[in-house]
């Protein structure tokens, strides 16, 4: 009977209730949001898109006239001789390929054979509490962490707990816990804030 007892009384020690908190409810769903966001700037499952400022190699095959080293402009658009200016922002460079291809078969190439290839990233800003806040060089893969390591580490006034990002093209700064891993993508904005004692 007593061992029951105190059986019963471990298991309700481990339980807690917890008030939602209205605020940490609202927060909740500003994280859902930009995690959606998150998502939809990648075109597929782990497929790069590409963003304005990227350095792409464009090569078509037997068109050395064609044939070149492309940056994308800040509104999204590549220009390529006989093809004109193509929307690249926001593509895989598989579908960059297809849309370059289309246009110049659109009475100008036969069957033009197009290879895409992203060679430099835009960059990603850090900045706040690290001891060298700027602008760094974006590589696949890069998190918030790694982005805090190419800044130099924090300060010593630095909140290690947390960071503030702004997706490029957006305006809503999200805050990320550091405990897990969290992409970061070119032209994203790192803030690392202040602790508060």
């Amino acid at each position: 009977m007593i061992a029951s007892l105190l059986l019963a009384l471990i298991n309700l020690s481990a339980c807690k209730t917890v008030a939602e908190d209205p605020n940490a409810a609202m927060q909740s769903r500003a994280q859902a949001k930009a995690e959606a966001y998150e998502f939809s700037s990648r075109t597929s499952y782990g497929a790069y898109s590409i963003r304005p400022s990227d350095q792409l190699r464009v090569k078509v095959y037997d068109e050395q006239n064609i044939t070149g080293d492309y940056q994308v402009d800040s509104s999204g658009y590549i220009s390529i001789p006989l093809a004109g200016r193509i929307k690249a922002s926001g593509l895989s460079p598989a579908q960059l390929e297809r849309a370059i291809a289309s246009k110049l078969t659109n009475g100008v190439l036969k069957k033009p054979d197009v290879a895409v290839q992203v060679t430099t990233y835009g960059p990603v800003y850090v900045h706040g509490e690290v001891k060298r806040a700027g602008e760094f060089p974006y590589r696949p893969g890069l998190t918030i962490m790694d982005a805090v390591a190419l800044a130099g580490g924090y300060t010593y006034r630095a909140d290690e707990s947390a960071a503030f990002v702004t997706r490029a093209g957006s305006h809503i700064e999200m805050g990320y816990p550091l405990d897990r891993s969290v992409r970061i993508y070119p032209g994203d904005n790192i803030r690392v804030p202040e602790r508060f004692f």
